[in-house]
C-alpha cells in the first residue's frame, strides 16, 4: 500500500460514512459490495488471533 495516499483513503472513508448516515440504503449497498470472502476470512482470523492473545493475559 502506498503510504502517501492514506490521507486520501481516510477522507474517502469518512465521506462514505457520512453518506451512509444520509442515505442508509446506498451505504448498505456499498458495504455489501466491499465485503469479499477474503475480507471475511481476514476479519475472522484477526478476531480469533486477538481472542487467543488476550485470553492468557486476562487470567493473570
Amino acid at each position: 500500500m502506498n503510504l502517501g495516499k492514506i490521507g486520501d483513503v481516510m477522507v474517502g472513508t469518512a465521506g462514505d460514512v457520512a453518506g451512509s448516515v444520509v442515505d442508509p440504503k446506498a451505504g448498505l449497498g456499498k458495504l455489501r459490495s466491499a465485503i469479499t470472502p477474503r475480507a471475511v476470512a481476514l476479519l475472522g482470523g484477526g478476531l480469533l488471533l486477538g481472542y487467543l492473545v488476550a485470553r492468557p493475559r486476562r487470567r493473570s
